[in-house]
């Protein structure tokens, strides 16, 4: 692992990589925050965005995950907010699912157990803030998108061990893609999804079959639960 890469860029391995490593052994789901994530959660006239270089990242690490398991692992946001683009795009690149107005995020781990049996220590988790802490607090790796305006936010995850890395990327400036290569290169499997997307034969034809007849599901939090709606978009 090629660790002092990101240590001299500003990334910290608050979880020992070797431990971290183990960790995503376990991974058979990829959940994501939206605003402060993907965008800089700016709201008002700006609109909820996303940029193509976390979009070829998230693409990459699930192409890594299924390298590793042979399918591609569950994928997901999660959002207290609404957001289109956030459908949108989900529905683009295929993931399974899409939460939306989850104010209590640990409330979909039993969601996940019961309709995908997956358990909290099988979750990855990449998120900003504190709304995301009851998720993060279960989860099995939880990757913290870095933003200087809350470093007591940061040292606050970190004295409770509520995360296992934290980004020099900040809140929209491309920390998906940071991840990404942080947990590509811990897997050894860096190079080998760089080079056979290249090849664009083989083994990513199979993952990208796969990937193409996933069906986006978006649900909605309502009192505990998790209904299903459909969003024109």
């Amino acid at each position: 692992m090629r660790e002092e890469i990101f240590r001299s860029n500003g990334g910290r391995f608050v979880t020992p990589v070797k431990q971290l490593r183990d960790k995503l052994l376990n991974v058979r789901a990829l959940l994501f925050d939206w605003d402060g994530v993907f965008n800089t959660g700016e709201k008002g006239d700006v609109p909820s965005s996303f940029n193509e270089v976390d979009s070829m990242g998230i693409n990459m690490l699930r192409f890594g995950f299924f390298m590793t398991l042979g399918h591609i692992p569950y994928t997901a946001i999660v959002t207290g907010e609404t957001n289109h683009t956030a459908f949108r795009w989900a529905k683009r690149e295929h993931l399974d699912n899409v939460f939306f107005q989850v104010k209590h995020k640990a409330d979909l781990l039993q969601r996940l157990k019961v309709e995908d049996n997956i358990e909290p220590h099988e979750i990855f988790f990449v998120f900003d803030d504190i709304l995301d802490l009851s998720l993060a607090a279960e989860a099995g790796v939880r990757m913290l998108v870095n933003r200087k305006a809350n470093p007591l936010f940061s040292g606050y995850c970190v004295e409770n061990g509520l995360c296992d890395y934290i980004t020099y990327s900040e809140s929209g400036r491309y920390a998906i893609r940071e991840i990404t290569e942080v947990t590509l290169d811990l897997l050894d499997k860096f190079e080998a999804t760089i080079e056979e997307r290249v090849h664009f034969e083989g083994i990513y034809q199979k993952f990208l079959k796969e990937k193409m007849t996933t069906e986006t599901q978006i649900l909605k939090s309502e009192n505990g639960l998790f209904v299903r709606k459909e969003i024109d978009i």
